[in-house]
């Protein structure tokens, strides 16, 4: 876990653009989906081709975009290219936001009338 930081309230302009730019990253499907793959350790572009089940193209712009943001790294392997993950608290986000739809979920199954009372 990483130590938690002041942020400023007000956000600064600036830094609610950054916000925005990280979540724009991140908010695409098949970039989740990379970061999952590669939450195991890393992956050459077609290891995460065969085990996303997506084109070599498709996965090579997600990562590229992945990478320009600084959340995952590329190294050249040889005639490959290895793929890693370069910023840690991605996951840290990625557990804050399944607890927050844990907890929607579980709620909705109760107004529901699907959890135990």
């Amino acid at each position: 876990m990483t130590e938690p930081v002041s942020i400023p309230h007000p956000l600064p302009e600036p830094l609610v653009e950054l916000i925005a730019r990280r979540f724009r990253v991140i908010g695409e499907p098949m970039r989740i989906r990379v970061l999952d793959a590669l939450r195991d350790g890393p992956l050459t572009i077609n290891e995460l081709t065969e085990a996303l089940g997506a084109s070599q193209q498709n996965v090579s712009k997600h990562v590229g975009v992945l990478a320009q943001a600084g959340i995952v790294a590329r190294e050249k392997d040889g005639n490959r290219v290895r793929c890693s993950i370069a910023d840690d608290t991605i996951f840290e986000l990625c557990e804050l936001v399944c607890g927050g739809l844990r907890q929607q979920v579980a709620g909705l199954d109760q107004l529901l009338g699907g959890g135990a009372a």
